[in-house]
């Protein structure tokens, strides 16, 4: 037995009341009557030893404990009520998919796609999360989430969908495609601050030495190097996969063929106990599509075979 475990029907009276702050609308809300909200509330104050609310005439306010108490009892609620739905969604192939994303990821590639997601699954709700920190799956309401790094957690489901070929990208109007890496070599370099040797490893694999590489801008974050890019500031060394819709757009080009690779990739990961959830496997079988569909995009787009590339470190910082 769950001997500390307050009964669900004291719990919503207490958090409607809470939220109300009056007794009388809470029990309008929950649909029974006053005296029900207030036996609700006292045999949970009872099982608990202290008062969560502070009565005066007609009017109720919450104590410290109260206040202290509430958050979580809300976030228990949320998260039964958000479970249930998910439940429910195996009836009718929907439901809510709690997804998080990397920032760059989740603008240049995953949203230009979703529309296409969205057409064959109209009956999916999809929350979206930005998370660029490790984190954990338990206690939080995160159903899965695009991860960059290796698939290497315990308890967790990794699905590879793209891995990381860094390509020099520029405006059009800055240079053209054939220009050779001696002349890159003179414009501003434009570096992503978690890839330090990203260039240096690129000229070296273009068979360039002793370029200097610090007298550029730095940028900590992929999606704001590629906007300094598209706006005609330098060369940046991009994932290819991301700048793609730029290249299509003419808003960005490829002036050199030469690639290199980090040792990292990007995956779909989830908890084992989420594998047989339909907005899971649903995402999870579209995107995985989606990513061959984009590595086939590049090697037309791009014109970058896969051959043997250098592969370089990388840290999962500025995604």
């Amino acid at each position: 037995m769950r001997r500390y475990v307050p009964s669900l029907s004291a719990l919503q009276a207490f958090e409607a009341a809470a939220r109300h702050l009056s007794f009388t609308r809470a029990a309008e809300e929950l649909n029974v009557t006053q005296s029900a909200i207030s036996r609700h509330v006292l045999a949970l104050e009872e099982q608990l030893g202290f008062p969560l609310f502070q009565r005066a005439k007609q009017r109720v306010s919450l104590t410290e404990a109260g206040q202290s108490y509430l958050p979580e009892v809300r976030s228990c609620l949320d998260r039964l009520e958000v479970s249930t739905t998910q439940i429910l969604s195996y009836r009718r192939g929907g439901g809510v998919l709690n997804l998080a994303i990397l920032p760059t990821f989740g603008t240049k590639w995953l949203m230009p796609r979703l529309p296409d997601f969205c057409s064959q699954n109209a009956s999916i709700v999809i929350n979206f999360f930005t998370r660029t920190d490790p984190f954990e799956f338990s206690g939080s309401d995160i159903d899965a989430a695009i991860y960059f790094g290796a698939p290497a957690w315990p308890n967790i489901h990794a699905e590879y969908l793209i891995g990381e070929r860094l390509v020099p990208v520029c405006s059009p109007k800055l240079a053209k495609p054939g220009t050779s890496a001696a002349s890159l070599a003179r414009h501003r370099l434009l570096r992503l601050l978690p890839l330090p040797q990203a260039w240096q490893q690129w000229f070296e694999a273009a068979g360039i030495g002793d370029v200097d590489i610090g007298h550029g801008l730095g940028f900590e974050h992929f999606s704001m190097c590629i906007e300094a890019a598209i706006s005609g500031l330098g060369v940046a060394l991009m994932p290819d996969f991301l700048i793609v819709e730029d290249i299509r757009a003419g808003r960005l080009c490829v002036p050199h063929s030469r690639a290199i690779r980090t040792e990292l990739a990007y995956f779909l990961i989830y908890p084992n106990s989420k594998h047989a959830l339909p907005t899971v496997r649903s995402f999870r079988d579209w995107a995985i599509s989606a990513a061959l569909t984009t590595e086939g995009e590049c090697r037309r787009l791009l014109g970058i075979a896969d051959g043997r590339l250098p592969v370089m470190e990388a840290v999962t910082g500025g995604r």
